[in-house]
């Protein structure tokens, strides 16, 4: 077992630690590795945008096309060059596929479930097996940690932002469950990821809208409306609410929010470094990191006026002001569990958005620099079916079901090479047929790029340390 040192703090780190407690951020954001009190020596990337599927994306619609393979499991889509002379993919997807030399994709990424609830537990925290006495319906503390809560904790904040935040919200279920897999489980409520909940879905309507949006058994959608709203922060649960307010606004209530901090400062001494810690977020800078509707209109249309083009673009924003992990949850959950209409859905509603605001994200990382130190990822809790079918009489056109044996993972920037195939499916694209990986390869490809050691732990309540990584970085892509 290493000896662990105790961390030093310096004066500027104590006094964003007394802002930060103000804010409800908790010490845990500005642990620098304390299971091994020190930094990184060296950081291979400075941030990371993991982007979840929920639903389940299938790969042979989407990068692992079969176009040899019977009708009853190609599907109806058709396989386009990219400019990677050798690959191809979804005809639907032709931005991406003009950007190929920026991305690659792993093609055998496999786990051991079919269900929903277990395969985001799985791929949200980068663990293969179930936790003991794991509930489908209900988060427990016994869960896993999340990748987003790992590395919230095992990296320094800057810019007194949280170092991990989840948006546009938490995955809850139509049904109104909570999906397991999402939190700190056995680190404590404390070190939950920060969750931007900047829109409200409906719990019948799917996609990004207000652009795309659809229902899965294809009921008429009334009406059109705006989803997209100004982000608030949730408090952590364990923050006393008579102390602060249930939420706290970064836009909207930034006024409040600085009466409420100087009510509190009454019954105790801040000095005027303190005072200008806490004034950071009134700066425009910090506000306009979040205030992404009113972006200029060309930058808006490039990513998309949706759900989908607004969080990614606040995604790149936060990664540029300091924050080191963006999960970006890409629809609603079971918004990609295409059993039903799932060629009308994915060609109309879901690879538009996703195309347009992917390779925007993509381009402005690029051209500023920022991709080499970004590390995207793009997953789901599984992938499809090889075989078409109709899972209930509800759906009026065939799709795909859960299959967790195999899906296909893309990777950009931070340090990956691009126009890279890693692994491969079988004939029909139902298992791996070279180079398996699994949740816990992905995982720890994100921990290394976020420069955290191999030897680096994470501390319980009671100090008993548990290791981070649980699995080897997939090199191939580097």
């Amino acid at each position: 077992m290493p000896h662990f040192a105790h961390p030093q703090f310096s004066r500027r780190f104590a006094l964003q630690a007394g802002t930060v407690g103000l804010l409800g951020l908790g010490m845990n954001h500005l642990e620098p590795l304390r299971a091994l009190g020190r930094t990184p020596d060296r950081v291979k990337a400075k941030a990371v945008i993991y982007i979840f599927l929920s639903g389940g994306l299938a790969q042979q619609d989407s990068f692992d096309l079969k176009p040899d393979a019977p009708d009853s499991i190609r599907g109806e889509f058709k396989p386009i060059a990219t400019r990677t002379p050798g690959i191809h993919i979804c005809e639907h997807l032709p931005m991406l596929a003009q950007r190929s030399h920026l991305w690659s994709q792993v093609r055998s990424l496999t786990h051991k479930t079919n269900d929903h609830s277990a395969g985001h537990l799985m791929m949200l925290t980068g663990r293969n097996e179930l936790p003991a006495g794991f509930n489908p319906s209900v988060p427990r503390a016994d869960d896993w940690p999340s990748i987003a809560a790992i590395a919230g904790n095992a990296t320094r904040v800057r810019n007194n932002l949280p170092p991990a935040i989840v948006l546009p919200e938490r995955i809850i279920h139509r049904t109104g469950r909570v999906i397991p897999g999402q939190f700190a489980g056995q680190m404590g409520r404390q070190r939950d990821p920060w969750f931007l909940d900047a829109c409200a879905f409906s719990a019948t309507e799917y996609g990004a809208y207000p652009e795309y949006r659809f229902d899965h058994q294809d009921k008429a959608i009334p009406k059109p409306r705006m989803a997209f709203d100004i982000p608030h922060l949730s408090l952590p649960q364990f923050v006393d609410p008579s102390r602060l307010s249930d939420r706290v606004g970064l836009l909207q209530h930034l006024e409040d929010q600085q009466q409420t901090l100087d009510r509190s400062a009454t019954s105790v001494t801040y000095d005027r470094q303190r005072q200008s810690v806490i004034s950071l977020l009134t700066e425009r800078r910090i506000q306009q990191v979040f205030d992404v509707t009113k972006a200029p209109e060309k930058v808006q249309d490039r990513y998309g006026k949706n759900v989908f083009g607004w969080s990614l673009l606040m995604a790149k924003q936060l990664v540029e002001a300091g924050v080191r992990l963006v999960q970006v949850n890409l629809g609603n959950n079971e918004t990609w569990d295409t059993h039903g209409n799932a060629f009308p859905h994915l060609k109309n509603q879901l690879f538009p958005p996703t195309d347009r605001a992917l390779s925007a994200l993509l381009d402005d990382l690029h051209a500023s620099g920022l991709l080499d130190d970004t590390l995207i990822v793009m997953a789901g809790e599984f992938g499809r079916t090889p075989r078409i079918s109709r899972l209930t009489e509800h759906y009026a056109k065939a799709g795909r079901d859960h299959w967790g044996s195999v899906q296909t993972v893309f990777f950009a920037g931070g340090g990956v090479q691009g126009g890279r195939v890693v692994g491969s499916s079988d004939k029909i694209g139902g298992y791996p047929a070279t180079e398996p990986h699994t949740p816990e390869n992905m995982a720890a490809t994100i921990y290394h790029a976020l420069g955290i050691p191999k030897e680096a732990m994470w501390l319980d309540s009671q100090e008993r340390p548990h290791h981070i990584y649980h699995g080897e970085p997939i090199t191939a892509l580097m």
